[in-house]
């Protein structure tokens, strides 16, 4: 039992990293009511939160290498303590977006990478397979116990409890923080400040971009600060991130030729199993946050339940996803990385197929509750062998490196869903409304050309209630402002079905990327299929040595 302590203090950091943001996303309502703004100023604070993590994440890393990463790990459990407390006491929403979003992610940037290094460093062989089965699954259990926990606490209490209470579950923490192992620092050198400024900036443009898209639209202007030859800022935005990494991968070979030490080795990369899996990471991470940001604003917004209700009715997929993800060492018995994967891709798609299916006016819970169970199997089938792969495709020098680059995936790959899945939500929901009132002749001229310039201030996903509130407003007669109400309800039902849509496409799209997963089950005191590996469907096979490169 002893030598599972240090699994106790690390897997207890995972789970909270992931409460957080499961309990912010089922107290969406509630927080668009406190601080009296609207559903995108709070998907922008949920983005912010991921953004910051993935942006600062490598760097995170790079200091655990530095100061030893069990003194990193403590060092942000502090960061991320003082943030939860901030957040607890936020009396505006700038506030709740520095101390959540700014200074509780920099925190976590020191907390996951050093986290991910230290469980390959306390255990090996089959021990470690059950570590990341763990820390897989409690990462699962933070999304079962986030809605629920979050969704009572708000309901029935304050949203504030559960960051106060992040404070105290973190001072225990660092109370048996020796139960650790911890290894010995590396050698002390310059901090690559370009290498984090250009990576930073360029993730940061790129997730604006995606996240503005919704309120600036792609191409032709809605409502954006700025125009570019008469265009929407947003592509332009991202191409500027873009731009901004490819400088980042040049100043980083520059860096290596002159005997510096550069912020990432992109040499890493050249380990196919490293890439997949962070590939495979990112795309799982952009479906679940990207899914986990519109299910909740179906039951809250258009089926009308509370916090609570909602968090009961997202038990089912927090329940199989833990289940799933902890019978990861079971799974690696009886077949490899890559068929496993596979498999709970094919259940993804099943799932959200049937989640489709659930979407109408009136939810039939017991199909709801079997297709979210569903879509928690197939989540934790991935996150039961991803970070065994990451982590078993370099070596133990590169453990912090490598656990950077995870949380850097996972995290962008959060980012990226929230904006992206929200935007698409909001330009679906856009087209639906114009094409249902266009349509509709119990709908005036008068009253499409006032809908049309309200759409035009900015769109965001509110309730029915709004709509007619907003129809009495401009004085439109009762049968008027009923056909505007249907059509907006009857909207917002096709946009949902067309987030959903997206995230299956975008599962669906994953797939190719799994093809350089390891194709034998993974064994040994590293963890590796052994000297050599194979590299995709061929057989051909090429020598890992002792870093995986």
């Amino acid at each position: 039992m002893k030598r599972w302590r240090a699994l106790i203090v690390l897997g207890t950091a995972q789970f909270l990293m992931v409460l957080d943001t499961s309990v912010m996303n089922v107290s969406i309502s509630t927080l668009v009511e406190d601080f009296d703004t609207e559903v995108t100023a709070i998907q922008a604070v949920i983005t912010l939160y991921t953004l910051v993590m993935a942006a600062f994440m490598i760097t995170g890393g790079k200091l655990g290498d530095a100061f030893g990463r069990r003194r990193a790990f403590a060092a942000g459990l502090v960061v991320y303590g003082a943030g939860s407390a901030v957040t607890s006491l936020a009396p505006s929403l700038w506030v709740l977006a520095v101390g959540w979003s700014v200074v509780e992610g920099l925190g976590a940037t020191l907390v996951l990478p050093a986290l991910a290094a230290l469980v390959a460093g306390a255990y090996r062989g089959r021990e470690r397979a059950v570590a990341y089965g763990v820390i897989g699954g409690l990462a699962g259990a933070g999304i079962a116990v986030g809605p629920l926990l979050g969704g009572w606490v708000t309901t029935y209490l304050t949203w504030r409890l559960v960051f106060a209470g992040e404070v105290v579950v973190v001072i225990a923490m660092l109370c048996v923080v020796r139960w650790i192992p911890d290894t010995p620092p590396g050698p002390r050198t310059a901090l690559d400040k370009g290498g984090v400024v250009l990576s930073a900036a360029g993730l940061a443009l790129v997730v604006l971009g995606v996240l503005q898209s919704s309120s600036w639209g792609w191409l032709k202007p809605r409502n954006p600060p700025f125009t570019v030859l008469g265009f929407s800022p947003t592509v332009f935005v991202i191409a500027a991130g873009a731009a901004d990494l490819w400088l980042f991968c040049v100043w980083e070979r520059r860096q290596q030729a002159r005997g510096r030490e550069p912020l990432m080795r992109l040499s890493l990369f050249g380990a196919p199993p490293l890439r997949s899996g962070l590939t495979m990471l990112l795309c799982q991470n952009l479906v679940l946050l990207g899914l986990f940001f519109v299910i909740p604003l179906y039951l809250q917004v258009v089926q009308g339940f509370d916090a609570f209700q909602t968090g009961l009715r997202l038990l089912p997929v927090s329940v199989t996803m833990l289940l799933s993800a902890m019978a990861g060492p079971l799974f690696g018995r009886i077949a490899a990385p890559r068929t496993v994967v596979r498999c709970g891709l094919l259940v993804l798609v099943a799932a959200q197929v049937w989640l489709l299916a659930t979407i109408e006016p009136r939810i039939d819970n017991l199909s709801f509750g079997l297709a979210m169970a569903v879509l928690g199997l197939g989540m934790g089938l991935l996150a039961s062998q991803l970070g065994n792969v990451v982590q078993s495709s370099v070596g133990e020098e590169e453990r912090s490196e490598a656990g950077g680059l995870q949380y850097t995936a996972q995290n962008l790959g959060s980012s990226l869903g929230t904006a992206l899945i929200g935007s698409l939500l909001i330009g679906a929901l856009v087209h639906a409304f114009t094409t249902q009132i266009d349509g509709n002749p119990r709908i005036s001229d008068a009253a499409r050309q006032q809908a049309g310039i309200a759409m035009e201030a900015g769109v965001s996903f509110v309730g029915t209630d709004q709509v007619r509130g907003a129809a009495e407003r401009a004085s439109l007669p009762p049968s008027e402002a009923d056909a505007l109400v249907d059509s907006y309800a009857a909207a917002q039902l096709d946009a949902l079905k067309a987030a959903v849509l997206a995230a299956a496409a975008i599962t669906l799209g994953a797939f190719p990327f799994t093809r350089r997963l390891p194709a034998e089950r993974l064994t040994g005191e590293t963890g590796r299929t052994g000297e050599t590996e194979k590299t995709g469907e061929t057989g051909e096979t090429k020598e890992t040595g002792g870093t995986g490169r």
